[in-house]
């Protein structure tokens, strides 16, 4: 999955786009949605987002859909807690036998959280799928933020990845050995994947910095960037659709939908 977002974000219709305009207009939509007290605010976010995707950066329909799939499903099981556990309010759903009742308030929080949810995780994938995570790294250093994170990031960033390599290396070459047939044999192979992910992952760690002293690292990464000026246009119809979202969040925000 990482090597198709970084792929999807390099070839995506928004690529000539200012990355710095990319990023502040997702960022300011996610606080704008966490910072609602209504849903048709995140909402209307959600579908803006959505809407730059799929027709301005050419994100297929289908692989967007399932990207958005995850992080609803685990919001939709928390919300059906809060649906339960928050009270008041006219009773809307009571389950004979048992003290748990769904109610009005309960309703419209659990409305609330979801939308939220959902408007900032499409802000989210807004930015990573239109901007390389290479030209976030520039971006941070055109903002002086501290050399010493800006490589800890880009490190971190590395290293999940050869995470995951290797991970799903030795998991195929267990499963070809049969080693999750039983039971026990899976917490044996689990158990040895562990150890030979924590040695694996400790080498390849030793193999960079190998390598990096072998082309004379001197304590700063280099960070391939292209400046890109921010497009007055896409300025303009960025504040004007901030400033849509923000008046919508002030006069929607004593509505509820239940």
């Amino acid at each position: 999955m990482h090597t198709i977002l970084d792929d999807v974000a390099q070839v995506n219709g928004l690529r000539e786009t200012s990355p710095g305009l990319k990023l502040f207009l997702g960022l300011a939509s996610i606080l704008l949605c966490v910072s609602s007290p209504g849903p048709v605010a995140p909402l209307l976010v959600a579908a803006v987002m959505s809407a730059a995707v799929l027709a301005l950066a050419k994100i297929p329909a289908r692989f967007y859909v399932k990207l958005l799939l995850v992080p609803v499903s685990f919001a939709a099981m928390s919300t059906a807690a809060i649906l339960f556990v928050t009270g008041g309010g006219t009773v809307l759903l009571e389950i004979p036998g048992l003290p748990l009742a769904v109610t009005a308030d309960g309703a419209n929080l659990a409305l609330l959280l979801l939308a939220r949810v959902f408007g900032g995780m499409c802000s989210l994938y807004f930015i990573a799928l239109t901007t390389p995570m290479t030209e976030i790294f520039d971006l941070l250093r055109r903002l002086r933020v501290p050399a010493v994170l800006i490589d800890l990031a880009m490190l971190t960033y590395r290293f999940i990845f050869i995470l995951i390599e290797e991970a799903g290396q030795i998991y195929r070459s267990q499963v070809m050995r049969l080693g999750y047939g039983k039971f026990r044999e899976s917490v044996r192979s689990f158990g040895m994947l562990a150890g030979a992910l924590f040695i694996r992952t400790w080498e390849s760690g030793e193999a960079l910095v190998l390598a990096m002293d072998a082309r004379c690292y001197d304590g700063r990464l280099a960070i391939p960037g292209e400046t890109r000026p921010v497009s007055v246009p896409a300025l303009a119809l960025g504040l004007l659709y901030l400033s849509a979202v923000l008046t919508v969040s002030f006069l929607t925000g004593g509505v509820v939908l239940i």
